[in-house]
């Protein structure tokens, strides 16, 4: 599941933000606990604490003393906004660069696109995918 790319406990964070997106994890849901991740992962529970921290900053998760930390009410439909905020500032913005160096219409580009978009297999976020739980 991990990899050396990224601290662990980015990837872990990153893990949790896409199994909130992709509904594998849903508002209120409980989360695994850093003991968990720890004996799971063989990892360092104060990685997955750390993970949590930034989560619960970025009002992802939040946590009930006691209990554990839960999946934020809101937190997919935040996430999904800062997703489509990078989206196009990652990915549209650049490619339409590109179409106008090419001299490639934009007109063009959005009716290649929908001719794409109708033959490309259909993937869903809200179809819940196997995930960190």
């Amino acid at each position: 599941m991990f990899d050396g790319r990224e601290p662990l406990y980015v990837q872990i964070a990153d893990q949790i933000r896409q199994d909130v997106l992709s509904g594998a994890l849903e508002a209120e849901e409980q989360v695994m606990s850093t003991t968990q991740y720890a004996t799971t992962f063989r990892i360092n529970p104060a990685t997955a604490a750390k993970a949590f921290g930034e989560l619960v900053d970025e009002g992802v998760l939040y946590k009930r003393r006691g209990v554990g930390m839960f999946v934020a009410p809101g937190a997919r439909e935040k996430l999904r906004a800062e997703r489509r905020d990078s989206f196009f500032a990652d990915v549209v913005d650049p490619m339409l660069e590109q179409a106008r160096l090419l001299g490639i219409d934009v007109d063009e580009v959005v009716a290649r696109l929908r001719a794409r978009a109708a033959t490309a297999p259909q993937r869903s976020t809200d179809t819940p995918q196997a995930g960190a739980r």
